[in-house]
């Protein structure tokens, strides 16, 4: 649930058409494409989930967030330092789909569940009301900070969000139980 919220989510939704606008592209299109990709591959997730498994959807969307991350951050690197100028404003873009894409895919919705299904019914509804403290402080933490890390280095603001979803990899891999097809007991 950290990991969701850290890995840039909030800043990238709050601030999308600040992001496109700072990447050169015509705002209300790039907002209106986002919002479009985030439905429908969330609808696309939902019909697959039991069928793929939370922990793989979960890995697939965390890799594609590193890149997309990683290409935003290329994107803002090329813009700084005046390269490729025509070509910046279509990565950003393409690059941010890619993020919420990803993100919609497995990190948006999949915490969530496996949520409901990890914890025990002895102490479900502590554990739960826990773990959601600790979403919203990771999404409060990271709606604060967006505009100060962007401040400080627009893809330096992407790198950190691809080196904490790349942490959350090697969390998911480590530490997140398959819940696909068990019971709760």
């Amino acid at each position: 649930m950290v990991f969701q919220q850290l890995g840039g989510i909030n800043g990238v939704c709050f601030y999308v058409s600040n992001i496109f606008e700072q990447a050169g592209f015509c705002s209300s299109v790039g907002t209106l494409t986002y919002a479009i990709l985030q439905v429908v591959v969330t609808g696309v997730a939902a019909s697959v989930m039991d069928k793929a498994g939370r922990k793989p959807l979960i890995l697939v969307s965390t890799s594609w967030l590193v890149l997309g991350s990683l290409l935003t951050a290329i994107s803002f690197f090329l813009k700084v330092h005046e390269l490729a100028l025509t070509a910046t404003p279509i990565l950003a873009v393409t690059s941010i789909l890619i993020y919420i894409g990803s993100f919609s895919l497995g990190m948006g919705a999949v915490p969530w569940i496996v949520m409901s299904e990890i914890f025990p019914i002895n102490i479900k509804g502590q554990a739960r009301s826990f773990a959601t403290l600790a979403n919203w402080l990771g999404a409060w933490l990271c709606s604060y900070t967006f505009n100060f890390l962007m401040s400080w280095s627009s893809y330096g603001t992407f790198i950190l969000y691809a080196a904490i979803n790349a942490l959350a990899i090697l969390f998911v891999i480590l530490m997140v139980p398959e819940t696909k097809g068990k019971t709760l007991e």
